[in-house]
């Protein structure tokens, strides 16, 4: 009985990509949903809510993860096809995408400071603390979402289609995701859509440059979270009149702008000349 099943779920590898991907996420809910609904309920603070259930919905979702490779593809070390690997490979390119990530926000506000775009303030006495709280935050969500993006639905995805179709897909995918909102949002923030098609471009570009390991998205995706939160969170700038946030960026989003378009089709061009590199070179191998 226990065979005939294994049997029956692995047939749903041989399901298009599309197909799978519902059916991950119908299962997603049934197991998260019992949980979540009750508490969504009972607690008033929406923000406590969010607290208690969106982490168990990733923890749910990381486990599920593990059960899908067994049975459906027979791989039971999923997250290493994905790039979730213990090497010291891994970590090296984990803190470069860090410190590249931090390097372009960074040097992001120079120039609309240079520009005369902002004014830096005097760090808080606190500014420390905000520092080693972005630092957690953005590892935390850099992890979180490569291993959701970059991991699991980039490999659904990549064993049906054209690693071109693959890369746009992904991008937006990703981009639509993190842009569910009210019309009326949609269009007061519309620069950062773009902004985040090309950075889902850049984050895939960055997993086929390092051979399909997952440090170097991870530590980019976290590099910028971190320098926007560490230099905007900590109230290190004050923006002047002088110019539209649709250059500087919506909601003091450095990257939801004109100017963070630039910056990051800079990042995406040097990524991607490097993953074309290595694919070259796999090849010559």
């Amino acid at each position: 009985m226990i065979t005939e099943l294994k049997f029956n779920l692995a047939r749903i590898a041989l399901y298009p990509a599309p197909l799978r991907l519902l059916i991950f996420i119908l299962v997603l809910l049934l197991l998260w949903l019992p949980v979540a609904a009750p508490i969504n309920l009972w607690v008033d603070d929406k923000n406590l809510a969010n607290i208690l259930t969106l982490p168990l919905l990733y923890g749910i979702f990381a486990s599920l993860l593990r059960l899908w490779g067994k049975y459906i593809y027979g791989q039971p070390n999923l997250w290493r096809e994905y790039g979730l690997v213990r090497t010291r490979r891994n970590g090296t390119e984990l803190l470069i995408g860090l410190g590249l990530g931090i390097v372009s926000v960074s040097s992001l506000f120079l120039v609309e400071g240079w520009m005369g775009w902002l004014w830096w303030r005097q760090p808080p006495v606190f500014f420390w603390r905000f520092v080693v709280e972005g630092l957690i935050v953005a590892l935390a969500y850099g992890f979180a979402e490569e291993l959701l993006f970059r991991g699991w639905l980039l490999d659904e995805l990549q064993r049906d289609y054209h690693p071109r179709v693959v890369l746009w897909a992904d991008a937006l995918i990703f981009a639509t995701l993190h842009f569910i909102k009210p019309l009326s949002e949609i269009i007061r923030t519309l620069p950062q859509f773009p902004a985040l098609v090309l950075l889902g471009l850049t984050l895939v570009w960055a997993k086929r440059c390092s051979k399909g390991r997952l440090g170097l998205p991870i530590g980019l995706h976290a590099g910028l979270i971190w320098g926007y939160y560490a230099i905007n969170v900590g109230q290190m700038v004050q923006y002047s009149d002088r110019i539209s946030e649709w250059v500087t960026g919506v909601d003091r989003n450095p990257l939801a702008g004109g100017m963070g378009i630039l910056f990051l089709g800079a990042i995406a061009l040097g990524v991607r000349r490097f993953s074309q590199m290595s694919v070259q070179a796999a090849g010559n191998e």
